[in-house]
């Protein structure tokens, strides 16, 4: 199988696991660094892998978007404001994961969704992806990251890196979604944290989502919940679709987790 003939495969680096995210402007270089090598490895490894890399806004992004609501909408002078400090933030996290990429060798590209989107009530309504398959036709590694849009109807919102993602499956057809974080998986009864679950459907969801808990730090787009839940929406749709969560923490899960292997929580549609 050529390289262009290949599945894409969306990888996730979470905003928690890159970034301090109870610490406003931290990156986490030395977590970042390993990750960029551990991507390197795995292409390494396989000369056709395709990949569509994205990563949350951690401790940059979310808390100015948290005190000014920009989620929820921007109509006011001071929310437009909120949303150009927003835009900063992400931005400034983006380059300093590319710039990790391209270091470890890897062919990264920023592709920001603020300027090739737009949504409407907090989805996305058109996105040119003619750069982004023309990345990936040419064996780059575009890159996106929950980012501000402009909104038809809230005037401006945020899309995260699932909102981003769950447009791009629909287009781009992946085979495997790797959310890598903090978490070793889904856990049955956060925030204890002793029963990881395996496998969710949407079946075994009507059981676990009363215990199933959202982020502890700053999260505007939601905690582990709000990710299982549009996880089970992308595999209803897209039966061939897996998705995992996983924890990154661990060395060479990442690379192991492009590879094939199977870690963390499976979410499939049966």
């Amino acid at each position: 199988m050529s390289g262009s003939d290949q599945p894409v495969v969306f990888l996730k680096l979470g905003g928690s696991l890159i970034t301090d995210k109870n610490r406003p402007h931290t990156p986490r270089m030395d977590v970042i660094r390993r990750l960029a090598a551990e991507i390197l490895a795995a292409r390494m490894n396989d000369a056709g892998l395709r990949i569509l890399l994205g990563h949350g806004s951690g401790s940059f992004g979310h808390i100015p978007a948290r005190r000014y609501g920009t989620r929820q909408g921007v109509r006011t002078e001071q929310e437009w404001r909120g949303f150009v400090e927003v835009w900063r933030e992400a931005v400034q996290l983006n380059r300093i994961v590319v710039d990790a990429l391209g270091e470890a060798g890897l062919p990264a590209i920023s592709l920001p969704p603020l300027s090739s989107t737009v949504a409407c009530d907090g989805q996305v309504e058109a996105w040119n992806l003619a750069p982004v398959r023309r990345a990936l036709e040419a064996s780059l590694l575009p890159v996106v990251f929950g980012d501000v849009v402009f909104d038809s109807q809230r005037g401006g919102t945020i899309l995260s890196t699932e909102d981003l993602f769950s447009y791009l499956a629909e287009q781009l057809q992946p085979q495997r979604i790797l959310l890598a974080g903090i978490e070793a998986g889904v856990w049955a009864d956060f925030p204890s944290c002793t029963r990881l679950v395996e496998e969710i459907t949407a079946a075994s969801w009507n059981d676990l989502s009363a215990t199933v808990g959202e982020s502890t730090a700053p999260d505007v787009t939601g905690g582990m919940a709000s990710k299982v839940r549009q996880s089970l929406e992308l595999v209803e749709r897209n039966p061939n679709l897996e998705v995992f969560i996983f924890s990154g923490e661990i060395p060479e899960a990442v690379e192991q987790a492009l590879t094939g292997k199977h870690l963390g929580t499976r979410i499939r549609a049966s």
